[in-house]
């Protein structure tokens, strides 16, 4: 429902003579299945182009194609009498091959050396995802023999490459913001609580792009490498905050929470106004509203998980890596040097 035209590859059947060569009994009399097909292809069809004889005329050449005539062609024993070249001499085609009547394609189009069938639809309102899911969950489509497999060409072939180049675009964003974090923060380990952040994003996009109906396409990957940058500029402001206050003397449970306080305004008023610049794009105003509509959906999905999870996530996320960096900071005595220091006369008799 909601598609346009939908058009086939597939020719329409006619009669068409088949010949199936004796391998055995070709083999014997040394005749090959190509000299049998050439044989029969010259005498119905013609010679191709390249090898017919030319009649030199003063300004032009003609080509000499020779071929049965039109009721021989359909006569199975006239083409049964025609000779192909063996071993100990002509032979005739119906002693090394059955020839019999019957229908097929006017035209074969091959894939990769296998026949092929082209269905083409017109989307029409629908997009390519939302087309593709439901044609693969026909019956028809799920029952197919072995010997036929479907091969996404033109439009799906595309968005399956788009979709391999925008995963491949996001992760190495990601690891640019990693790089230039480190370089800013002067530490590898503060960046992946920055990077904390991204996860919950992705979430909220795909909650949003599920509840409207709308299908992951290639506008909703763009509004997610959009969402990438927002959402990584809310936890600097956050984590950044929290590393000055910590150089200014508070503690470290007093600074996270002095950075949510004084850093979730910015981080809201940020929030609101980028929702409110997608929303004309969210509610399908302006033109081609189909193909930007799932972007600001997704933006704006994004934007309101990551709001209100980063403000909990990411101090949490920062408490476990500052931690960490403080267990990995301290020195560490070997086992034997523990219990030496602790066997030692003085500290005995103090602990005593």
């Amino acid at each position: 429902q909601g598609i346009g035209n939908v058009s086939s590859s597939a020719s329409l059947v006619r009669p068409e003579i088949i010949v199936t060569p004796d391998f055995a009994r070709a083999a014997d009399l040394g005749v090959t299945a190509a000299s049998i097909g050439e044989t029969v292809r010259v005498a119905t069809t013609g010679d191709y182009d390249t090898n017919l004889t030319k009649l030199n005329l003063a300004e032009r050449q003609v080509p000499i194609r020779v071929k049965l005539p039109n009721a021989l062609r359909e006569d199975l024993a006239a083409i049964g009498q025609l000779t192909v070249p063996g071993k100990n001499g002509p032979v005739m085609v119906g002693n090394v091959a059955s020839i019999t009547m019957a229908s097929g394609p006017a035209q074969i189009d091959r894939l990769n050396r296998s026949r092929n069938v082209t269905l083409e639809v017109e989307l029409g309102a629908r997009t390519l995802g939302e087309l593709n899911t439901e044609a693969r969950a026909l019956p028809a489509m799920k029952n197919l023999p072995p010997s036929v497999k479907i091969a996404e060409l033109g439009d799906a072939q595309e968005m399956q490459a788009l979709f391999a180049s925008f995963g491949l675009a996001m992760g190495i964003g990601v690891l640019c913001i990693y790089c230039v974090l480190v370089l800013l923060f002067k530490d590898f380990m503060q960046p992946v609580t920055i990077l904390a952040a991204l996860p919950l994003s992705m979430g909220g996009a795909f909650i949003a792009l599920l509840f409207t109906g709308k299908a992951l396409s290639m506008p909703s990957m763009i509004g997610l490498i959009m969402l990438m940058g927002v959402v990584t500029k809310n936890s600097i402001l956050l984590v950044d905050y929290a590393i000055l206050a910590g150089e200014a003397g508070l503690t470290r449970f007093e600074a996270l929470v002095d950075a949510c306080h004084k850093r979730s305004r910015p981080i809201i008023m940020t929030t609101i106004a980028m929702g409110a610049g997608m929303m004309p794009l969210a509610l399908g105003w302006g033109a081609d509203p189909s193909f930007r509509s799932p972007m600001a959906i997704a933006v704006i999905g994004g934007l309101m998980t990551s709001t209100l999870l980063s403000l909990l996530v990411v101090p949490v996320v920062f408490t476990l890596v500052d931690d960490a960096q403080r267990w990995l900071k301290a020195p560490k005595l070997p086992h034997w040097l523990k219990r030496q220091r602790l066997d030692a006369p003085g500290l005995s008799s103090s602990l005593k």
